[in-house]
């Protein structure tokens, strides 16, 4: 049985869809006021080999990523641009569509924008100020987190911890200073109509409503960076049970922090690295098979340095794959069958919290036994369990289409090592393996 790491737990637990068949995961996206830097990818490339996996077993499976276009950044981009804010976000937004396709994920079935939920986000609020968890001051609607008995549960915080560590400055109306904004007064940047005055929402709200009125109930796995555990994730999680009376999600799913010069990647830092500069140097599925070879859990301190063997070692299993499949076609040899031993370790390892570390030394084990074998059949077993393993993993691997000219290379290669020509074999012998055929 799969099992999954639930950051609600602390511990993995066996994975049980709220409903037989289905799951249900929405991941928190990107604010769209810059590129992505390479640790934001982290988590879609993660999520989108959940899905991937969960498909392979038969699961039914919605996978939703928002986009949060309405935030200060946005509005603080838009200034320094001197344009709007619906353009900085609209153009961010088609960066981030662009990165998504050369990273060849495709698996994410939504897309919310926050602009377009702001009746739903008004409506969600004034249930809670009628339920009492909600409140009214001259700059805000605040939530009352002490109404909530559980509060911290995700986080592990102290509320009497938060209370001592909280700022109430910002407004002296708030009643505790740990409770969280739901809606804004703001005279500055993007302003919406509500009972209460012109404004926009909170964060936290946002999400909560877009799950609220995508799934209309609790959802099987809520996921996005580790960062966003506390207060994010801990706030969105409190307005749902008050809301709603039950769990926002079964499975808490955070993402280790990508960290850079083992710093937290900061503009103030000038530390950044953004995922478009590193696809200048690196092929998407070097970069997804560098994150892969990593514990999703597992927090790193990125290097362009840790790439680099990773791409040796990426560029070797595809020079191995191309020189075994033209092998196949010159001998006429397919085979459908894999090598079954190999796939239930994959399975094994994928269901014990999805292990793709190990899966990716499995590959190595593949990848050796490929490189040793002669026998042809072998040859096509072994292939066939590597490409699947790599298509279920997000990756698809560049198998290069052999022309009828490669054939009449191949054969003419044969014909000068058969006729002693040795200097004319040399020569196609290095044209065949610049195309990876030998």
């Amino acid at each position: 049985m799969l099992k999954i790491y639930n950051s609600l737990t602390q511990k993995k637990e066996n994975f049980i869809p709220l409903t037989e068949n289905e799951v249900n995961i929405y991941v928190c996206g990107p604010t769209v006021y810059d590129h992505l830097h390479i640790g934001n990818i982290k988590p879609l490339i993660f999520f989108d080999m959940m899905k991937r996996y969960f498909t392979l077993l038969d699961f039914k499976v919605k996978l939703v990523v928002n986009i949060t276009d309405i935030d200060d950044k946005i509005i603080q981009t838009a200034l320094a641009n001197d344009t709007t804010e619906a353009q900085i976000a609209q153009h961010y937004i088609q960066v981030f569509f662009t990165l998504l396709k050369k990273l060849d994920i495709d698996t994410i079935d939504k897309f919310p924008l926050v602009s377009n939920y702001i009746k739903s986000i008004i409506t969600f609020i004034q249930d809670l100020m009628q339920k009492g968890y909600a409140y009214l001051t001259e700059t805000g609607v605040y939530f009352r987190v002490n109404l909530i008995d559980n509060y911290g549960i995700l986080s592990k915080q102290d509320l009497t911890k938060l209370k001592k560590n909280a700022r109430k400055e910002l407004d002296p109306q708030k009643e505790n200073v740990e409770d969280f904004i739901l809606w804004k007064k703001t005279e500055t940047g993007v302003q919406y109509e509500s009972p209460w005055f012109l404004g926009r929402p909170g964060w936290h709200t946002e999400c909560v409503v877009m799950i609220k009125d995508i799934f209309k109930t609790t959802i099987d796995i809520h996921g996005g960076g580790n960062d966003l555990k506390f207060p994010h994730h801990e706030n969105e999680q409190a307005q749902f049970v008050a809301s709603q009376k039950k769990p926002l999600t079964n499975f808490f799913v955070h993402i280790g922090r990508v960290d850079y010069q083992k710093q937290k990647m900061s503009k103030s830092l000038n530390n950044v690295v953004l995922a478009k500069d590193v696809l200048k140097d690196f092929e998407a599925n070097v970069i997804k098979f560098f994150f892969l070879s990593h514990h999703y859990l597992q927090p790193i301190n990125f290097s362009y340095e840790l790439l680099l063997p990773i791409q040796t070692k990426y560029h070797k299993i595809v020079h191995a794959l191309n020189k075994n499949n033209f092998q196949l076609k010159m001998n006429h040899t397919k085979a459908s069958n894999k090598k079954l031993a190999y796939l239930q370790q994959f399975h094994q390892l994928m269901q014990n919290d999805f292990d793709t570390p190990n899966v990716v030394t499995l590959i190595d084990q593949i990848i050796k036994e490929l490189n040793k074998t002669h026998v042809l059949i072998e040859m096509s077993e072994l292939q066939n369990t590597l490409l699947y393993l790599f298509q279920h993993l997000g990756i698809s691997l560049p198998l290069k289409n052999i022309t009828p000219k490669d054939v009449t290379l191949y054969q003419k290669w044969l014909q000068a090592r058969q006729n002693q020509d040795f200097k004319k074999a040399d020569l196609l012998r290095k044209l065949l393996e610049e195309k990876s055929f030998i």
